[in-house]
């Protein structure tokens, strides 16, 4: 006889078409009914809501005195929470951000009692080749989704383990028909009949044994009142079957006896039975580079920074950094983050990044200081410590402000060694912006900001401190602004073209590369959760029309050339249809190398008035490729340049069309056996690989649509994803920034590590200068820091540090490390105390574990002494 285990839930989107508060609202509603219902029923045993704290967060803020009544029935195992904080996307969101996901969702559960120990992800769309081992670093071996499978993954089970890509295993139930199959359930006998008839042809065929769930809830979805009599109808109509109310691990507790259940292995990206929305990683191109952005500033800055701050002495303030993370993280929830939301919504997303980023950035000055104000002072001098947040040294360009009422300065470190450096720019600075007290006893005399740039090689993750003494005034050196078209450093010569264009040649490997920086233009007919071409529509090219205008400045330490131009195309589908082109693209690329670096920055501002079109940057490469390596959390997945599947689609009836558009987190790289090209970003997070040799990285730089969800598009045939609703705002008609660089090696890309380079682009060196006035007063700490410092170092340059941060239960540092390269190698670090190496789970659990060897796309947490 079939089990049939009804799971009770909500599937809660806090934000939608509709708003966090909206969704609020209906919460306070919902939730007394459920308490209610498990309090006064015990037929009534268990209710999932929806394995996220977050909802509970909402809740507990406008009604606090039901937090005894969730904690009592949190603790009876009626009501079950977690382990998550918010229902998490897995494609554009970083490792780190997962993992706080899992570690801060994990800490609310257990202030009322336990999580679910299952990786509950019902609607992400995709699955991450990562999460095995993410999930197992909590301690849980149980997973639950729906989106992204299908047969050519290995299966055509529900029931089956998923291997990550570091071999990590987890016992995997498929929802093969979504989270909401069990959603309002009728009475009439005939209407429910008709509906589970098609549910059990789908469940019995994937099913590997006797047990089947039948999800009862829907997105908002209240409690079904009268589910008992329906299950009393079922048996009526199912005499076979076994019906009755359960919960999921009920369902793991019996997939665990079976021996011979199928493994299937990586990542599942595949919309043939549910949309994964591959295109969606481009929608709202400003909500999604201010996310890049933000995480990469919290674990590459502002956590390292607040680790050495505690191992001087200073305070770790966990719960302010912790707050940073959960702004971020509400939205990271997946129709968030995929900004498949009403204007509205994409409102109070971007308004939250904007708090979580202004409390970022003052928490990263906090540190600086209070690590500045600690060590020594020397009498009528000011201060500047250079901070490297990388655990090795590094030798950079460092380009910073000194704000003095100095005449003349110099610059001496801790040797007393003269600095040589270049003054790029002056600036007059009221000193009321300085410090009010100033001007309030009647002092004007104003303060003079430079911008300076020089050269210097900073210890380990940490800092050193510079002073800066009185001198006879030097003259300021502006970077010299030339008309000639190229720019170069130690690495590159780069030649800007009259079509806004460059060509670049490798000085070492003598490499050519030409054409590089076009964009892309062309029509998207889609809504906010996929790009859709125009049928019959033709790309266009900046490099065909456009005439740029170029500019280079150079100083003893960087180069930089701006490449500008005005773009004209059509304004909307109407006019491209009629092959008009009445509206522009204003484009302002900036290019710039510094003296030594292997990498071209790249900023670019774009100007947008046009409608429903796509851009894209293109990077020729000359390497003819059959698959590109990107990178994911915690390592690397190879994907190929053209799925298999695109030639069956329409045959096989997929829900979406399998282009091979695909997510990054930092790069994405072309190689061969000479050499590889890397795209490295700090904003958009999609890329495709285009050309007749498949030889060119397409980087999306924004999507300009008009509607949330729209029907019948050629890449995704049949009804609207979500709902048919205006979004203006979704078209971009403003400007835009974004931030990436290139790397351009005469080696492959085991040797040219182009992870480590992203590691490096995505931690810029950071200094504080401290001049004896502040806005903000501070008592002296009690902390003697010492003028220079390490705090560890790492002895494997293969392996690259994810983040560095205080434990949150005990005082220890830990510091995260992975492994993208293809072989195991040696995890070891250089610390002050014993070089034993202590280890640790990503839930922050000291292991037993006694191995320093760190395996492909594995990741690692060791203490640091």
């Amino acid at each position: 006889m079939k089990s049939v285990h009804i799971v009770p839930h909500m599937h809660w989107d806090r934000e939608w078409y509709f708003s966090t508060e909206e969704s609020r609202i209906l919460l306070v509603n919902n939730m007394a009914e459920i308490l209610d219902m498990l309090e006064s029923n015990p037929e009534y045993p268990h209710y999932v809501l929806d394995g996220q704290t977050a909802v509970l967060e909402d809740y507990f803020a406008v009604c606090p005195e039901e937090r005894e009544r969730v904690e009592k029935l949190v603790k009876a195992g009626k009501l079950i929470i977690g382990p998550w904080y918010t229902q998490t996307d897995e494609m554009v969101v970083g490792g780190e951000s997962i993992v706080r996901n899992l570690l801060y969702g994990t800490k609310d559960s257990q202030e009322l009692g336990e999580p679910m120990r299952i990786g509950y992800l019902p609607d992400s769309f995709g699955q991450s080749g990562q999460m095995p081992q993410i999930l197992k670093g909590f301690d849980i071996d149980r997973a639950i989704f729906w989106r992204g499978i299908s047969e050519r993954h290995g299966t055509d089970k529900t029931e089956f383990y998923w291997q990550g890509n570091d071999g990590s295993k987890v016992l995997t139930q498929l929802f093969p028909l979504g989270y909401a199959i069990g959603k309002y359930l009728p009475e009439e006998a005939t209407a429910l009949k008709q509906r589970m008839d098609k549910y059990f042809a789908v469940l019995d065929k994937g099913a590997t044994g006797d047990e089947l769930i039948i999800p009862n809830g829907h997105d908002q979805m209240p409690i079904q009142k009268n589910i008992f009599t329906i299950i009393e109808k079922l048996e009526t109509l199912y005499p076979e079957r076994k019906f009755f109310l359960s919960r999921y691990e009920n369902v793991f507790d019996m997939l665990e006896k079976q021996t011979d259940l199928p493994v299937v292995k990586g990542e599942f990206i595949d919309g043939k039975y549910s949309r994964v929305h591959r295109s969606i990683f481009s929608t709202r191109m400003d909500i999604k580079a201010a996310n890049t952005r933000i995480e990469n500033k919290i674990t590459a800055i502002l956590e390292p920074l607040a680790s050495i701050a505690y191992s001087l002495g200073h305070t770790y303030h966990h719960g302010l950094i912790e707050g940073i993370w959960k702004e971020i993280m509400k939205n990271h929830a997946h129709d968030s983050i995929g900004c498949c939301c009403s204007d509205k919504v994409h409102f109070e997303i971007m308004s939250r990044f904007i708090n979580a980023e202004e409390r970022l950035d003052r928490l990263i000055e906090f540190y600086q200081r209070k690590i500045t104000e600690s060590t020594p002072d020397v009498e009528d001098t000011d201060k500047l410590v250079v901070f490297n947040l990388l655990p090795y040294k590094r030798t950079e360009v460092v380009t910073t402000k000194i704000i003095t009422k100095r005449a003349g300065f110099s610059l001496i470190d801790t040797n007393q060694t003269p600095i040589e450096y270049t003054i790029l720019a002056d600036e007059v600075i009221d000193p009321g912006l300085i410090d009010r007290q100033i001007v309030h006893y009647g002092n004007y005399e104003p303060f003079i900001q430079y911008t300076i740039q020089f050269e210097q090689t900073l210890p380990a993750m940490g800092y050193e401190t510079v002073y800066i003494h009185t001198e006879t005034p030097k003259e300021t050196q502006t970077d010299q602004v030339e008309a000639t078209n190229f720019i170069e450093n130690e690495q590159f010569i780069l030649r800007a073209n009259t079509n806004g264009t460059i060509s670049l040649t490798s000085k070492q490997g003598g490499v050519d590369y030409d054409q590089i920086l076009s964009l892309e233009d062309v029509a998207d007919d889609g809504d906010e959760y996929d790009f859709s071409p125009l049928e019959n529509d033709v790309a266009l090219y900046s490099k065909d029309s456009v005439v740029a205008t170029v500019e280079t400045t150079k100083s003893e330490y960087a180069e930089t050339m701006e490449i500008s131009y005005t773009w004209k195309l059509p304004k909307s589908l109407v006019e491209r249809k009629e092959s008009g082109q009445t509206n522009t693209l204003s484009v302002k690329l900036t290019v710039a190398v510094s003296k030594q670096t292997k990498r071209i920055h790249l900023s670019i501002q774009i100007g947008n008035t046009c409608e429903d079109h796509r851009v894209r940057l293109l990077i020729p490469t000359g390497i003819a490729s059959a698959f590109s390596i990107a990178d994911n959390q915690f390592g690397t997945v190879k994907r190929p340049v053209v799925d298999e599947t695109l030639a069956t689609w329409t045959e096989e009836e997929w829900d979406e069309r399998p282009d091979s558009i695909y997510p990054f987190l930092t790069t994405v790289s072309l190689t061969n056996e000479k050499r590889s090209v890397s795209v490295l970003t700090n904003s958009s997070r999609e890329y495709e690989v285009v050309g007749d040799t498949y030889d060119c990285l397409a980087i999306t730089l924004f999507r300009s649509i008009g509607v949330l969800g729209k029907e019948n598009l050629l890449r995704r045939p049949g009804r609207p994803s979500g709902i048919k609703m205006a979004t203006p705002d979704s078209q971009l008609l403003k400007e835009l920034e974004l931030d990436l660089s290139l790397s351009f090696s005469d080696e492959t890309i085991d040797k040219a590590n182009p992870y480590k380079v992203a590691k490096e682009y995505l931690t810029p060196v950071i200094s504080y200068n401290q001049m004896g006035y502040h806005a903000m007063k501070l008592n002296p700490s009690n902390v003697v820091a010492p003028v220079n410092y390490s705090l560890f170092s790492q002895e494997n340059p293969q392996l690259i540090v994810s983040t560095v941060k205080k434990a949150e239960n005990s005082a220890d540092i830990l510091a995260r490390f992975y492994n993208p390269t293809e072989k195991a190698e040696s995890l070891s670090v250089n610390q002050k105390a014993t070089p034993s190496l202590v280890h640790y789970q990503l839930n922050e659990k000291r292991t037993a574990e006694t191995s320093n060897e760190i395996g492909k796309n594995e990741v690692k947490t060791i203490k640091i002494n």
